[in-house]
């Protein structure tokens, strides 16, 4: 699979999901490990995850940043909740030489040029520059698979994935898609009990 004109992958197709109100109910015989459920279902932010685990800072390599009219196959159902037109941005979350996520973002257009000056930076970085309040909930997690991750991840699937939405002032700003790579093991141990 290729990425479309604008430069954009495919959203991952999911092999199973829930959301992170069922996060008891995991395909049978599965159970994540106490850090995998903290990356996977807190409210704290992967990129700062990320750099305090490997002590590296997080590059931030822009795949692509175009319009979605009309939403994209396998978009998270929150997406819907956001003002048109829309912005979708793909980015793969890096340290040092190393791949460890890919990220993908709904935006309202005038909310991502409002926020997203250096496309660069992590998003959190960016909406929190000026102190803001940020509300960060969790609507759900599951295991994607794709070739393009696992090329990019040197690393055989599936992968775990979650996505949320970020509030400000009550009303919802952006939807972020996340994929971790499986070599997060080096840190935190095996995903699955």
């Amino acid at each position: 699979m290729t990425p479309d004109s604008g430069g954009l992958w495919p959203s991952p197709g999911f092999l199973w999901q829930a959301s992170a109100a069922e996060h008891q109910d995991l395909p049978a015989g599965r159970e994540l490990t106490g850090p995998w459920k903290l990356l996977l279902l807190g409210d704290g932010s992967p990129t700062r995850h990320l750099q305090l685990l490997t002590g590296l800072p997080v590059e931030v390599e822009l795949i692509a940043m175009a319009s979605e009219p009309g939403g994209s196959p396998g978009a998270p159902a929150e997406v819907a909740q956001l003002a048109e037109p829309l912005l979708r941005r793909q980015v793969w979350l890096t340290c040092g030489p190393q791949a460890l996520g890919w990220a993908e973002s709904w935006w309202n257009q005038a909310e991502a040029e409002a926020h997203l000056q250096d496309r660069r930076l992590p998003i959190w970085r960016s909406l929190s520059a000026g102190r803001a309040e940020l509300y960060r909930e969790v609507d759900g997690f599951g295991q994607v698979q794709e070739p393009w991750l696992k090329e990019r991840f040197g690393c055989d699937g599936p992968f775990w994935s979650r996505h949320y939405r970020f509030f400000r002032q009550g009303r919802e700003l952006t939807v972020i898609r996340e994929v971790f790579s499986p070599a997060l093991e080096r840190w935190l141990g095996p995903a699955e009990t």
